[in-house]
């Protein structure tokens, strides 16, 4: 059976500890331009989030206001878009969302995003605003996404095997056998 499959109830928390831990591993070994590039763009996210109420409040007039948070709209909804696929699915001309993106510059107008409810846990709370703990969560998530098209395969590569190595040392320590006929394994 697999880690998990048939307790939903605890996802949520496992995929918290499991981002939490991957920030831990980077803060600690991404080369040093990179984490000072991460450290930026998780402070840009963190000002989006700010000026749009932690995506409880986007209008028009906060776009025109702020269009230096296009970036982290796209990378929050789920599955993140590509500006490319903004620009065909908001109908509107390239020059108005790369004008956006690269120069902050007020777009006419611009189409509202659905944001992704596993990474902005609050936004299906009622009464219960987000924490500073899940604003920065998320805040670092929406950041490696911005950060991921210019990332280093070694840092993918080494995060790939920092999880293998983690998922091998938990399985290790806990007592199982080798089912008979080499039918899978059993825990005990």
């Amino acid at each position: 059976m697999a880690v998990n499959r048939d307790k939903p109830s605890r996802w949520k928390r496992d995929i918290a500890q499991s981002v939490d831990m991957y920030n831990d591993w980077f803060m600690k070994f991404a080369p040093k331009a990179f984490r000072e590039t991460r450290i930026q763009t998780t402070k840009d996210v963190e000002a989006a989030l700010y000026s749009t109420g932690n995506l409880t409040n986007i209008q028009p007039t906060t776009i025109r206001k702020h269009p230096e948070i296009l970036p982290t709209l796209r990378m929050s909804t789920c599955p993140p878009l590509a500006v490319d696929r903004l620009i065909g699915l908001a109908g509107v001309s390239t020059n108005i969302v790369k004008c956006m993106e690269l120069e902050k510059k007020l777009p006419a107008r611009m189409s509202v995003a659905a944001a992704d409810p596993d990474i902005f846990v609050w936004l299906s709370r009622k009464n219960q605003p987000a924490t500073e703990t899940e604003i920065h969560r998320a805040a670092t998530i929406v950041a490696d996404r911005l950060c991921g098209a210019v990332a280093n395969p070694i840092i993918r590569n080494a995060q790939e095997k920092r999880q293998l190595a983690a998922i091998k040392a938990w399985l290790e320590a806990r007592s199982y056998k080798q089912l008979p006929g080499g039918d899978g394994v059993k825990y005990e």
